[in-house]
């Protein structure tokens, strides 16, 4: 029996999806500069005794980036914390009615707040140039206070997804396939971790 075409919802839900994948494989190559900084710190400073003033920052603030912009891609493979005691034995129509309700009440109202707020935060950064004043190297701190709003519209638009995926399930009782991260034409998953 083959398969019938994805209706607008399902499309819909994996062109969102793209977003959060692309965004996971690009943001995944962050480990780069963070592993090379730590590396040239402990060779510089236990083979020449010659540490350096900026490994630490630079590897605080690759991490926390790579942790932040992460955080979608994460919702999207199903990979934050949930309490499965009840969850993994409901129907999908249940599952789906739980997390549409969950999206509107909690997800949402948190990040539009957050979004808001850290905003704001990088602006006021941005606008008087701030630095770091807790090292000598004084890097520039804005562009990691800019990780907090991109960390907040990533997930929102992931958001949207996983919410238009709940409604789908609530409706047909069908959880639409997530997208496998390695190849396009691997295995889709119907809802990893559930």
């Amino acid at each position: 029996m083959s398969k019938s075409p994805p209706g607008t919802l399902e499309r819909a839900v994996q062109s969102i999806d793209q977003i959060a994948l692309w965004s996971g494989r690009i943001v995944g190559w962050l480990i780069v500069p963070m592993v090379m900084s730590l590396v040239y710190e402990v060779v510089a400073r236990y083979v020449f005794n010659a540490p350096t003033i900026w490994a630490y920052d630079m590897t605080f603030m690759t991490y926390g980036s790579f942790f932040m912009l992460g955080s979608a891609y994460t919702l999207l493979r199903g990979g934050h914390i949930r309490t499965d005691s009840f969850y993994s034995g409901w129907s999908a129509r249940t599952q789906g009615i739980v997390d549409t309700i969950c999206y509107v009440l909690f997800f949402f109202p948190p990040m539009l707040i957050f979004l808001y707020v850290t905003w704001d935060f990088f602006i006021v950064s941005f606008g008087r140039g701030e630095r770091s004043v807790t090292s000598p190297w004084m890097p520039a701190i804005y562009p990691l206070k800019f990780v907090l709003p991109a960390t907040c519209m990533l997930l929102i638009i992931q958001g949207v997804s996983e919410l238009l995926r709940s409604i789908h399930a609530a409706r047909t009782g069908y959880w639409i396939p997530r997208p496998h991260p390695i190849a396009e034409d691997a295995v889709l998953e119907e809802k990893p971790n559930a």
